[in-house]
């Protein structure tokens, strides 16, 4: 019987940038802690249906069949969920984004939190949240976030077998909105995987991006528990900065911005300074997301949409976590 499984996107508000030494068991295992907002808007819809008998798994995304190094990528997921479900049979997955693919726009977040929901039911597994995100985590790092709604918090963990490293949410006394701003279209240059392990193994900046996080960490906790949506905002921009200094130091150097979003960011030091609240974060990719206050959110679009070169803009609120959509056929 076919499952299908919605999970949406999620944004760091404090960045993940980096892998712990796992000894080569492709565990996932962050470098840092990370904390997130999971969003109302974009997603990834997944249908996973066991096709006994077939020799190799089937995956058609956005309505396109896949090959390559996309589909290895999806069948050494389903290889942990057939291990763990004792089961060997081939699957057929069907996914679609409402997010661009590969863009910086956390397509990966949302489309492996659930295919492991959807995955994980068709073969007969009930996990409860805590494992589903661990799950999660062995294809997309920031895909264990993408289980829970609101803000969530990544932990570290300090265990080999990454046993202690799940998502949970946040409790939060203030309400924000996450103005996503499209600078560029298609792919991004530089993936994901390969930035920051590129930038791990050469920035000289990598170091001290790790030794400054846990500290970020703790303001943003303190930020949510008083409802100081500004101190968030100032801490999240600090994160997003270091982040990103560990590619322009990498040799050789790489960068995901654009001059539109150079442009953008500039938009919102701008509106800032008007009186209005906006900070800015990005992921690895071009696009600028604003966080503001839920009653600040139209000016705040309104300004980004009117920066040269921005492509579009949506406002996002706190969403829900990931669900099942439809069981059986």
């Amino acid at each position: 019987m076919p499952v299908t499984a919605y999970a949406h996107t999620n944004i760091a508000l404090v960045k993940y940038w980096g892998k712990r030494d796992d000894g080569g068991r492709g565990l996932n295992l962050p470098a840092v802690g990370s904390l997130s907002l999971t969003l109302d808007r974009f997603g990834t819809e997944t249908t996973v249906e066991l096709a006994p008998g077939h020799a190799s798994d089937a995956l058609t995304l956005d309505g396109t069949s896949r090959s390559g190094a996309e589909l290895g990528r999806v069948t050494s997921f389903l290889d942990l969920v057939r291990q763990a479900a004792g089961k060997s049979d081939r699957v057929h997955v069907s996914s679609r984004n409402d997010v661009p693919t590969a863009a910086g726009l956390a397509s990966s977040a949302s489309g492996f939190c659930a295919l492991a929901f959807a995955a994980s039911r068709a073969f007969g597994l009930t996990l409860d949240e805590r494992a589903l995100s661990i799950l999660a985590r062995r294809g997309s790092g920031s895909a264990a976030r993408s289980v829970f709604g609101g803000f969530v918090q990544l932990h570290l963990g300090t265990r080999e077998d990454g046993e202690d490293c799940f998502a949970e949410q946040v409790p939060a006394a203030l309400e924000a909105r996450l103005v996503v701003v499209r600078c560029a279209t298609g792919p991004k240059e530089v993936s994901s995987t390969f930035g920051m392990g590129h930038a791990q193994r050469t920035s000289p900046y990598f170091p001290a991006w790790v030794a400054t996080h846990p500290a970020d960490l703790v303001d943003a906790h303190a930020a949510l528990a008083h409802g100081d949506l500004a101190k968030l905002g100032e801490v999240m921009e600090h994160s997003t900065l270091k982040m990103h200094a560990t590619t322009f130091a990498a040799r050789p150097p790489f960068f995901y911005w654009t001059p539109t979003t150079l442009a953008a960011l500039a938009a919102v030091r701008e509106v800032r300074a008007r009186g209005t609240g906006a900070w800015a974060t990005m992921d690895a990719g071009p696009h600028v997301k604003v966080l503001c206050a839920p009653a600040d959110a139209a000016v705040v679009a309104a300004s980004l949409a009117a920066v040269p070169g921005v492509l579009g803009v949506d406002v996002a609120a706190a969403g829900p976590g990931a669900r099942i959509v439809r069981s059986g056929a």
